[in-house]
Order: structure tokens, then C-alpha cells, then sequence
């Protein structure tokens, strides 16, 4: 979970309340995916009914649910999460062992590279394996159709790499 917000107070009676958007700008938010904010210790999910955007960070909201000022008055002071990004689970990989679908080490992932709508990740290759080899990093297209097996335990992702990436 990411820290996205803080609900500051209650707005009228029918539930509105103002939120505070933490180093963000709120038109950066996806309305359409839930929010979070945590009760007893569990993450609750909260949908965006309206928003109403109030200068550089604040915006007045509705949330599912929230229909009254005693609704609104017990989110007060709560903070706001949004899941993690896909990005944020894309840096847990560095460090990884990259395999083709032979189960050959092709290298280890350097960092990753967000190009819309393709992911992908820098592998270092270990070039003592190989005196052909002429790449020392190689970009590999991190898609699901390409991901064979993800092993946490060992930290390795096995991927069927498409021909000349390599």
C-alpha cells in the first residue's frame, strides 16, 4: 500500500469530505480503482463517487458509502492508500536471475523501463559465460505471455525470450 492522501474534514452534511493529496496531483489518481483507508488495522475500499478538485492538492470527494457528517466526521484525520503500482513491484525483481526457456542464466535484472504499454526490464549479462557475447545488457519485454515461472525462493524469472533479443 502507498500513502496517497489525508482526509482533513467533513464538508456539509451528506458525507463530502476534503482530502489532502501527499506529492502528488489528484488529477493523477485513477477514480475507477479503489482507495483504501485503514480501520481497526485492515485496509477498507473505498470507491470515488465525485470529485471536485480544490486548488494544487485538495480535492472535495464522495466516497461508496459515506452518506451522512457522522460517516464523513470518522474518516476525518484518516490517511488515504492506493494498492502498489505495478512499477513498485517491478523494483522487488532487481537483483533477480533472468533464465530463457532452457533454463540457461541469461543474466541479472538491472533495473526496469516502463514503456506504455510494455514493460520491460534491463538484464546484465554475465559475460564470462560467453566470448561471442557483444551485449552487456539487453532490454527484454517483461509480458505476461513472455513470463514461463516466477520463483521468489531463488529469485529467478524464467521468460521465453523472442529470437535476436539475445
Amino acid at each position: 500500500m502507498r500513502l496517497i492522501a489525508r482526509i482533513l474534514k467533513s464538508n456539509g452534511t451528506d458525507g463530502e469530505v476534503l482530502m489532502s493529496f501527499l506529492g502528488m496531483d489528484p488529477e493523477e489518481i485513477n477514480r475507477k480503482e479503489p482507495v483504501f483507508v485503514e480501520f481497526d488495522g485492515l485496509p477498507v475500499p473505498f470507491f470515488f463517487e465525485s470529485f471536485t478538485r480544490r486548488g494544487n492538492n485538495r480535492a472535495l470527494v464522495h466516497l461508496t458509502g459515506v452518506r451522512n457528517l457522522a460517516d464523513a466526521d470518522e474518516l476525518a484525520g484518516r490517511d488515504v492508500f492506493l494498492e502498489a503500482s505495478d512499477e513498485e513491484d517491478e523494483e522487488d525483481i532487481i537483483g533477480w536471475t533472468v533464465l530463457d526457456d532452457n533454463g540457461t542464466v541469461v543474466g541479472k535484472v538491472r533495473d526496469y523501463e516502463d514503456i506504455p504499454g510494455n514493460l520491460c526490464i534491463w538484464v546484465e549479462r554475465d559475460c564470462s559465460t560467453s566470448l561471442e557475447m557483444t551485449n552487456k545488457e539487453v532490454l527484454l519485454p517483461l509480458h505476461d505471455d513472455l513470463i514461463l515461472e516466477v520463483n521468489p525462493d531463488t529469485q529467478t524469472i524464467m521468460l521465453e525470450i523472442p529470437d535476436g533479443l539475445l
